[in-house]
């Protein structure tokens, strides 16, 4: 049997691998995209013939919010323009309300308030040493709502007019040969890049002010993480943008021009908008790239060589940190300290020092209540219904609630415990000295801290 005709052998038509590279680098490029909202001006340099295109069709897809796209690129939670853009989409330490005990769950702003604590400096407590845990402290003040996010200057970040350049320089140097198709695509691919971080970098980042709820619990609070425990009083206001806040793109920007005034931009046309220019770029990508000459191919895969360095280079900075530093910016710097105790026992009695010693209880009843409540959430694997550690903690609730108790005389083997064995007064005796050391240091030392607190407050 004779073989068949080859199907298309008269087709001058290549299909290359040049033609698919809008399949790769697309997380270091909406990495690099994600720092149009950290640096000033950034919104500039994105002009460039930038790789990754489908990566960046899918986010925008989900941001445009159409159920046309939602078969090619599957619809995600959270809002995906803040998850594409790494401002969002990790939960926060539990937060616990000291005054009622209610326990909630935190979003992206407590985690990058833990963060932020542990760049704090470190005051190490003196006591025993088994397993160190931070114990962090903020005083937040009032916070405006309406403030943008703070944002670094340009100069903090490479010059973006590298990857410019020599996008410029390749599509010049195609259109001198003239390959006409890879000079399109190349001018696309700037055009596309630039058009969709001047777009997204139209908004502002806020914090999105939380609903107001008659029965939300007021500060202070803790919020209890794995490492690092962080205590947080002030404001109500300041305290529920840490707890219940988050980050949102305010797009609702009016132009100046007499036909666009009063329009606003949401994020469906910011993401149609994007979406369109990326949709487009991929299709003729894969079509056209592949009739276009060597020499043409080889400037284009260039021109993306150079943006994928740019774009990698960028991704390498540590976005959450520069985001805990501008958000700790926007809500006026307020103060916060940082202790290392131990144990986490002494951790438990210092997190109910620092969050009761200005707080009036209506009852002693609901007092105690209150502080057994903390040490039972500092200490959730410890049975403090019987034994020694029950013992230990109403020794300690005692103590708490005596602050004039300057001779920690409640934080002693009494009487009551002859009956323990001598293992159990060994243990209880440990607990106790855990105890002291954390009372001893705020006696001997939190009035410096407390002062400078005062102090900044006065200076703002």
């Amino acid at each position: 049997m004779p073989p068949l005709s080859l199907p298309l052998a008269s087709s001058h038509f290549t299909l290359d691998l040049s033609g698919v590279s809008c399949f790769f680098g697309g997380e270091e490029a909406i990495s690099a995209m994600a720092t149009v909202h950290l640096y000033e001006g950034r919104r500039w340099l994105g002009w460039y013939n930038c790789p990754g295109t489908f990566s960046f069709a899918a986010r925008f897809s989900q941001m445009a919010n159409t159920r046309v796209w939602d078969g090619l690129f599957p619809p995600k939670s959270p809002p995906p323009v803040l998850l594409g853009l790494g401002l969002d989409g990790k939960m926060g330490p539990n937060y616990i309300a000291a005054l009622s005990g209610t326990m909630m769950h935190t979003g992206y702003l407590a985690y990058l308030a833990v963060k932020r604590s542990k760049e704090v400096k470190e005051v190490l407590i003196p006591g025993r040493l088994t397993n160190p845990i931070n114990v962090a402290y903020l005083d937040m003040g009032p916070v405006d709502y309406h403030a943008p996010l703070k944002r670094l200057p340009l100069s903090r970040t490479p010059s973006g007019f590298v990857p410019m350049v020599i996008s410029a320089v390749t599509c010049v140097m195609c259109a001198l040969v003239y390959d006409w198709f890879s000079f399109s695509m190349i001018l696309l691919g700037m055009a596309a890049s630039g058009l969709a971080t001047f777009v997204v970098g139209q908004g502002r980042l806020k914090i999105k002010e939380p609903i107001r709820n008659s029965a939300a619990d007021p500060p202070p609070g803790v919020l209890l993480g794995e490492d690092t425990v962080l205590v947080i009083k002030g404001d109500e206001g300041g305290v529920n943008a840490i707890t219940r806040g988050r980050f949102e793109l305010d797009t609702d920007l009016q132009t100046k021009n007499k036909f666009d005034r009063g329009l606003q931009r949401s994020y469906s046309a910011v993401g149609a908008l994007c979406l369109f220019l990326f949709t487009t770029q991929l299709i003729l990508q894969l079509l056209l790239i592949p009739r276009g000459t060597l020499f043409g191919q080889i400037m284009f895969i260039v021109s993306l060589s150079a943006s994928w360095m740019y774009n990698y280079f960028l991704s390498t900075f540590d976005r959450e940190k520069i985001q805990a530093k501008l958000l700790f910016q926007t809500l006026g710097n307020p103060q916060m300290h940082r202790f290392c105790v131990g144990t986490r026992p002494m951790m438990a009695v210092l997190v109910c020092i620092l969050l009761f010693d200005d707080v009036e209880d209506s009852c002693a009843q609901e007092g105690q209540d209150r502080r057994l409540g903390i040490l039972n959430a500092c200490l959730p694997f410890i049975n403090s219904t019987r034994g020694v550690w029950k013992r230990w903690m109403d020794k300690v609730v005692e103590q708490l609630m005596s602050p004039d108790d300057v001779s920690l005389s409640r934080l002693t083997i009494g009487d009551e415990d002859r009956t323990l064995s001598e293992t159990e007064k060994a243990l209880l005796l440990t607990l106790l000295g855990d105890a002291r050391a954390a009372f001893e240091w705020y006696l001997d030392n939190w009035t410096m801290y407390s002062s400078s607190n005062n102090n900044e407050a006065t200076k703002g």
